[in-house]
């Protein structure tokens, strides 16, 4: 698109849904890699040519037309002051970006070896059970992956429990960085649309983005 151009003294930063689209799929395109770039430092970087250059790996006119449709989808946004990444080991401020999660206050962080990471709400021995449920769901997706994904058309990687409404009980939602993947277990109707949920993928990203993502763990 012709006559875009940056406004100056912006800092950019991705929004929850932008957090949410980047940890969703294990799959790259130019979207996610500008997202995965943004969640790897540990302040929101300031917005310039050569910055966006750099991030998207494409010249300025298609860097700067691919964050035009970002914004227009509202997967970023451009604040007047940097955001900072929460300081300090993950199983420390984890805990308290989780209730803001959940409907009901409850929801554990867990690795794909079925260990949880933090948890907020639930009882120790049911997050060491939930946790390790979240690796056999994993496991259990991708066995069926072509099927629900390919053939089927269905979008998405998360398993929910739900009640005679439709409406999640529980819900296992995956959170792809860097090479890991994680999962995030719900207990009640999920709420990604907080600035809780962008701090964790963020934390998340500073330990774990700048690890180039493994073509093997991609869907086919």
């Amino acid at each position: 698109m012709e006559n875009l151009q940056l406004q100056q003294g912006v800092y950019l930063a991705p929004t929850p849904a932008g957090a949410f689209y980047c940890s969703a799929s294990p799959q790259e395109d130019p979207a996610r890699h500008l997202l995965q770039s943004l969640i790897s430092q540990r302040q929101s970087p300031v917005l310039d040519n050569a910055s966006l250059e750099a991030w998207c790996g494409t010249s300025t006119e298609d860097a700067t037309t691919l964050l035009y449709h970002m914004q227009r989808q509202s997967l970023v946004q451009g604040l007047s002051k940097p955001q900072i990444c929460p300081e300090g080991p993950l199983e420390e401020v984890i805990p308290f970006l989780l209730p803001a999660l959940s409907g009901d206050n409850k929801a554990l962080l867990a690795d794909d070896q079925g260990f949880y990471v933090a948890s907020s709400g639930f009882p120790h021995e049911s997050a060491e059970e939930l946790a390790a449920l979240s690796a056999s769901l994993g496991l259990l997706h991708k066995r069926h992956q072509r099927l629900l994904n390919k053939n089927l058309g269905y979008q998405g990687n998360a398993w929910t429990l739900g009640d005679a409404a439709g409406n999640s009980q529980i819900g296992f939602w995956p959170l792809f960085v860097g090479t890991q993947r994680f999962s995030l277990v719900i207990s009640g109707l999920p709420r990604f649309n907080q600035n809780a949920f962008s701090r964790l993928v963020w934390s998340l990203g500073i330990r774990y983005g700048d690890q180039p993502r493994n073509p093997s763990t991609q869907t086919d």
